[in-house]
C-alpha cells in the first residue's frame, strides 16, 4: 500500500480506535463470498448472451484492511480516488482463527472465521501484498 492510501486509511481509522489501541497492519485485500462455480456459470452465460464476443468475470471489490492488537477494520475502498469510501465492518481479533495460506499464481488467501460461527471470511491478498499477508498471518493463530 503507498503512503498516500495509508495515510487516509489511518485517518479513517484513528477516529475508532480506544485509547492504546494502534494499528499493525495495513494492506489492500480482496473479500470473497462467491464460489468457483457460480463464477464459471456467470462467465459463461456472460458469452452465450454476447455471442461469443466476450465473457465477463466477477472480480471482488477492493477492500482497505486495517488490523490492529485487538480488531480488524474493513472499509471499501474507492475505485477511483486513493481514499477508503464505507466502513463496512470491525471484527474483534479474540477468538480468531484463521485457514492454512493458499498460495495462486496472481494472489494468496486464506478464511479467518471465529470459534463461536460457522461461516468465515475469505481475505484475497494481491501478490503485491505478500509481506501483509505473512504479518497478518502471523499474528492469528491456525485453526485446527
Amino acid at each position: 500500500m503507498n503512503r498516500k492510501r495509508r495515510r487516509l486509511l489511518l485517518a479513517a481509522v484513528d477516529p475508532m480506535l480506544e485509547p492504546g489501541e494502534q494499528v499493525e497492519v495495513t494492506a489492500i485485500v480482496g473479500l470473497s463470498s462467491v464460489t468457483v462455480r457460480r463464477t464459471a456459470a456467470f462467465a459463461a452465460a456472460s458469452a452465450i448472451l454476447s455471442g461469443g464476443a466476450m465473457a465477463v468475470i466477477p472480480t471482488p471489490t477492493p477492500m482497505y484492511l486495517a488490523m490492529t492488537d485487538r480488531r480488524i477494520f474493513i472499509f471499501r475502498a474507492n475505485p477511483t480516488f486513493a481514499r477508503p469510501e464505507e466502513h463496512l465492518m470491525t471484527i474483534p481479533r479474540a477468538g480468531l482463527v484463521r485457514s492454512k495460506i493458499k498460495e495462486r499464481v496472481l494472489n494468496s488467501s486464506f478464511v479467518i472465521s471465529s470459534m463461536d460461527r460457522e461461516q468465515g471470511l475469505k481475505i484475497i491478498f494481491p501478490l503485491i501484498s505478500r509481506k501483509e499477508r505473512n504479518e497478518i498471518s502471523a499474528a492469528l493463530p491456525l485453526a485446527d
